[in-house]
């Protein structure tokens, strides 16, 4: 019986969440230059190259395949542009209206919450200064998850998403895992 292997990844800004580059016109940064990983390593699901954190990676497709279904919460901390009202939290909150693959989609009800700051090092590439007004910070958990999703929720309801980043899947936490930091687990879920 094949013993398969897990990990958890803090994906830098700016990697694909893959081993393989499909594109031929640019070089973009891939996942095994962060770490040696085993032969038929899988990223569970994906963050799109300009979103951070929490990262699983297994070599066990049934382990795929649970975490990415909708059994299992994904939270992320956004930093929105603009001072988010309780309102606008609320319209998240109930499911707004994004495009999926060019077809009009109301998103499930999720959890939705104003946060305060949180301290993660500043991204490697500077998303921009007070001078470009005001930006707050959000919490949102969903159970689905759809091409960008919720950067196309918050651009919905007016406060475009400047930073994203996975903080949660189910039961396991970035925690204080280093930027590109790479923890080899016994399970995942």
């Amino acid at each position: 019986m094949k013993t398969h292997q897990h990990f958890i990844l803090h994906k830098p800004y700016g990697y694909l969440s893959q081993f393989v580059n499909n594109q031929t016109k640019r070089k973009k940064k891939m996942l095994g230059e962060l770490y040696d990983f085993p032969e038929g390593t899988m990223a569970i699901g994906r963050l799109d190259v300009n979103s951070e954190g929490l990262l699983l990676l297994t070599t066990d497709g049934k382990v795929s395949e649970h975490i990415r279904s909708k059994k299992v919460a994904k939270e992320y901390y956004v930093q929105v542009d603009g001072v988010i009202t309780q309102k606008v939290i609320n319209l998240l909150k109930n499911g707004v209206e994004i495009s999926v693959e060019g077809k009009k989609y109301t998103t499930k009800r999720c959890d939705a919450v104003l946060i305060s700051p949180p301290n993660f090092p500043n991204r490697t590439q500077k998303i921009r200064d007070e001078r470009h007004g005001p930006t707050c910070w959000i919490s949102i958990t969903i159970n689905e998850g759809k091409f960008r999703q919720v950067r196309k929720m918050t651009a919905a309801v007016g406060f475009p998403t400047l930073r994203l980043i996975r903080i949660r899947i189910g039961t396991i936490y970035l925690h204080d895992l280093k930027l590109g930091g790479v923890k080899k687990v016994d399970q995942l879920m």
